[in-house]
C-alpha cells in the first residue's frame, strides 16, 4: 500500500532550509528519535513513550520528521502533520543501506535520519483515514477469500478420501455436495457427515461476509467521483476502482502515468553494463494486490471486449498472450492515472498529443 510522491529528498530539504530534520523509529510502546543540532553539532538520540510522542512534538518548532513506512506510520504522519510538522515516509528498502552495526532502535532512527537527506530519494505518500478504511475492506475481503478457498479445497480433499470427486468450481461443488453425502451414507460415519455439513455452512457464511464487504465498497464507489470516473474504463470494475483510488491517493503526486506504472511493477526490469541495457520481465514492485486486479481486468478485456481496438488486435498478432495481458494492464494503469490526475471522464476515442517543444 506504499507509493512515491515523485519529489526527491533534495527538493524537499532544499525548500526547508533552517528546519530541523528528525529521524523517528516508531514501535508499539517506545519510539526512538534521532536528530543533530546543526548549530552546535549536538547529537540527540532519545526514547519517547508512545503516550508522550504528541506532547513532545507539540513543543517543537515546525520540523521535518522522517518515518519508515510500516504499520501505523500513516496514522502518526497524519497526527504529526496536524501539529504543523512536515512528515516524510520512507520505504524500508531506502532505509536499510544506512543501517550500520547492530540493528537497534537507535541505529534505525539514525538510518532514517540519514536516508531522508539523500538526493533523489522517493517518498511514500501519506494516506488519508478514508483511503486506509477502503483498503481495510479490501484486505478483509482478501483474507476471507483465502479462507474460503482453503476450506473448499480441504472439503474436496476430505471427501476424496472416501472416493468422492467433484467438477471444477465452487458452484459445481455445492450443487453436488448434498447428493454425494447421501450417497456416502453407508461408508461415512454420521459424526463425520455432520462435521462436513458444518464446514459447508462455514464456507457459505464466509461468502455472505464477502458479499457484505462488496456492498460497502459499492456504497463507497457511489460516494466518490474519482472512483466513478475510472470505473468507466474497460476492465476496471468495483474492486479495481476502489482499490486504485485508495492506493494511489493523490494522482498528481506522480509525474506521469508511466511513473505510476513503474510504482505498480508493470514496467520491465533493466539489467545493463558497458552502455548496453537489457529489458527483462516486469519488475513486480509496489502493490501486489492492485497489480493483480489490473491484470485480471486486462485478461477480461482480451476475452470479452466487443471492440478491443486496433492497438490491442495488432499486439495480439505479434506477442504471446501473457505479454499482451500485461501490456493491457499497463495501459489501464496509465489511463487510470490520466483520468484521475486531469479530473476528466474516460473517453474511448481520446488520443493524447505530446506538446511541441519550443
Amino acid at each position: 500500500m506504499n507509493r512515491n510522491t515523485g519529489m526527491s529528498a533534495g527538493q524537499i530539504i532544499g525548500t526547508m532550509a533552517g528546519k530541523q530534520v528528525i529521524g523517528l523509529d516508531i514501535a508499539k510502546h517506545v519510539f526512538q528519535l534521532h536528530t543533530v543540532n546543526m548549530c552546535t553539532g549536538e547529537i540527540v538520540n532519545v526514547q519517547i513513550k508512545r503516550a508522550k510522542v504528541l506532547e513532545y512534538f507539540a513543543n517543537l518548532t515546525a520540523c521535518l520528521v522522517a518515518i519508515e513506512a510500516c504499520g501505523g506510520a500513516h496514522h502518526w504522519a497524519r497526527e504529526l502533520s496536524k501539529l504543523g510538522h512536515t512528515v516524510r515516509l520512507l520505504h524500508a528498502k531506502i532505509v536499510r543501506p544506512f543501517v550500520s552495526g547492530n540493528k537497534t532502535d537507535a541505529t534505525d532512527a539514525r538510518a532514517i535520519w540519514l536516508a531522508v537527506q539523500q538526493p533523489g530519494v522517493k517518498f511514500v505518500g501519506v494516506k488519508s483515514a478514508t483511503q486506509q478504511a477502503t483498503l481495510t475492506l479490501h484486505r478483509q475481503r482478501e483474507a476471507l477469500m483465502k479462507m474460503r478457498i482453503m476450506q473448499t479445497n480441504a472439503l474436496r480433499g476430505l471427501l476424496y478420501e472416501f472416493g468422492a470427486t467433484f467438477a471444477k468450481g465452487k458452484r459445481a461443488l455445492f450443487k453436488e455436495i448434498e447428493a454425494t453425502l447421501e450417497g456416502l451414507a453407508d461408508r461415512l460415519p454420521q459424526m463425520v457427515a455432520d462435521s462436513l455439513r458444518e464446514q459447508i455452512l462455514r464456507i457459505k457464511a464466509i461468502e455472505v461476509d464477502m458479499q457484505a464487504i462488496q456492498m460497502r465498497l459499492q456504497l463507497q464507489l457511489k460516494q466518490d467521483p474519482q472512483m466513478q470516473r475510472i470505473a468507466q474504463i474497460p476492465g476496471v470494475g468495483l474492486l479495481t476502482a476502489t482499490a486504485a483510488i485508495a492506493t494511489m491517493g493523490d494522482a498528481r503526486a506522480f509525474k506521469s502515468g508511466r511513473e505510476f506504472c513503474a510504482w505498480l511493477g508493470l514496467v520491465p526490469k533493466q539489467s545493463g553494463t558497458g552502455g548496453k541495457v537489457k529489458l527483462l520481465g516486469i519488475s513486480k514492485r509496489g502493490d501486489t494486490y492492485l497489480r493483480t486486479m489490473l491484470i485480471h481486468g486486462a485478461r477480461s478485456v482480451l476475452s470479452h471486449a466487443k471492440e478491443p481496438g486496433a492497438w490491442l488486435e495488432s499486439l495480439k498478432t505479434r506477442r504471446p498472450a501473457n505479454v499482451v495481458i500485461v501490456a493491457q494492464a499497463a495501459k489501464m494503469a496509465r489511463t487510470i492515472w490520466a483520468v484521475t490526475a486531469k479530473e476528466q471522464d474516460y473517453q474511448r476515442s481520446f488520443k493524447s498529443v505530446r506538446p511541441i517543444s519550443a
